[in-house]
């Protein structure tokens, strides 16, 4: 009897573990809303020699960011701190970037390509993202 017991105690562990697993999917959004990412990311300013510009930063946004979302963005400066591959706290002001875009394949690309062209162009080891998912309206 203490193997029927113990068997159906690994039986709901088991279920347990793969309810967990289940992919999490966006809410239903109501009546004249529509199904869309949002899109928080954070961009350090500290280079190996200097710091990104505010000009740096507006030449970025209008070269990388506003080509690939022309429907439009919010940014704001920040102060924040993270920890770099070598262990050390860095802290560092910051520009944090929202973007509400649909979620599809080519904005998938075009958040890749601009995060790739910042990380290179301002020698950044790292670029933050948080996306979630949201219903917008106009």
């Amino acid at each position: 009897m203490p193997a029927v017991s113990a068997l159906r105690t690994l039986l709901a562990l088991s279920l347990g573990t793969l309810a967990a697993c289940e992919t999490v999917h966006a809410p239903p959004c109501s009546a004249g809303q529509q199904a869309a990412a949002h899109e928080m990311l954070y961009f350090g300013t500290q280079k190996p020699v200097g710091r990104v510009t505010p000009e740096d930063w507006a030449r970025f946004l209008s070269e990388a960011v506003t080509p690939r979302f022309p429907e439009g963005l919010t940014a704001w400066q920040a102060s924040g701190q993270w920890r770099s591959a070598s262990g050390s706290i860095v802290q560092e002001s910051s520009y944090v970037l929202s973007l509400v875009h649909p979620d599809s394949p080519s904005a998938e690309k075009a958040i890749q390509e601009m995060l790739a062209s910042y990380k290179s162009q301002f020698q950044q080891e790292a670029v933050l993202r948080v996306k979630s998912h949201a219903c917008m309206s106009l």
